[in-house]
């Protein structure tokens, strides 16, 4: 029987800067980017793919942006959507608006190091993630051979103060610095994501990775609009995982996660 499908990572913008958004991630990370950044896109990518439901982001690059591009993602969350807010490090009123996205019903918090312009273990971050500490999960971009914002490094250092956080480490820890992943956050207590990381890695060592870290702490995202569901899960199905592993890291993990019912049919 078909596994479920959670894609933990997508990308989505208002469509009068979503042109402007994706070339700004393509050119960063010097890739080529096959999605528009949109709703409707991402949501006809998902259904040809067969996703049942998509987690979507937006980050605050300016602490002025936080509560817009909150009450934007809440505004088209949907059983399918399920929207994580944005924080900034520089915003004065965190504690409030950790309340606001609770009540607009946001499931998460997603933070970008590198593009919000702070190291991912600042000490002026401590305020946010003790708020956060046991009541919402947030998932952190990791890694990028160019910048140390949010290094595997870093990212341990986080897990080190604030061991009830729940950590979603994007990129299987570190994009592009998949050894430190390896020293540094495989084993410890937090999940990953397989977004922009298996499609650029050995698939040995993608496996080890995966492996050593355990199959219950890894969660399946795409990094839309960078690339499609069907292009990323056509990487993904090259995994020589057991249907009990590809269904956790597809779904149950992620569901775990979220506070969805688990998908116990065999």
């Amino acid at each position: 029987m078909k596994s479920k499908i959670i894609d933990f990572h997508a990308h989505v913008f208002p469509e009068e800067i979503a042109e402007k958004a994706v070339n700004h991630i393509g050119n960063h990370y010097k890739v080529p980017m096959h999605g528009k950044g949109i709703l409707p896109d991402l949501v006809k990518s998902a259904e040809k793919s067969g996703i049942d439901h998509i987690v979507i982001h937006s980050t605050a690059t300016k602490a002025s942006q936080v509560k817009s591009i909150n009450d934007w993602i809440a505004s088209h969350t949907s059983e399918k959507l399920i929207g994580f807010g944005t924080l900034h490090p520089d915003m004065a009123d965190a504690e409030d608006e950790i309340e606001r996205i609770i009540a607009l019903k946001l499931k998460g918090i997603k933070l970008h190091p590198d593009f919000q312009g702070f190291n991912a273990d600042d000490p002026k971050m401590y305020k946010i993630y003790s708020l956060i500490e046991n009541r919402l999960p947030v998932l952190i971009h990791c890694g990028d051979a160019r910048l140390d914002n949010s290094s595997p490094r870093r990212i341990a250092n986080v897990l080190d103060k604030f061991p009830g956080l729940t950590i979603i480490a994007a990129h299987l820890g570190g994009h592009s610095k998949w050894r430190e992943s390896m020293e540094c956050l495989v084993g410890r207590n937090l999940y990953m994501d397989t977004s922009s990381a298996i499609r650029y890695m050995d698939i040995d060592f993608a496996m080890r990775l995966i492996k050593e870290h355990g199959t219950k702490k890894i969660v399946f995202g795409t990094d839309y609009p960078i690339v499609y569901q069907a292009e990323e899960l056509e990487v993904f199905y090259k995994l020589d995982l057991s249907e009990t592993e590809r269904k956790d890291i597809l779904y149950n993990n992620a569901a775990e996660i979220l506070g969805l019912p688990v998908d116990d049919k065999q």
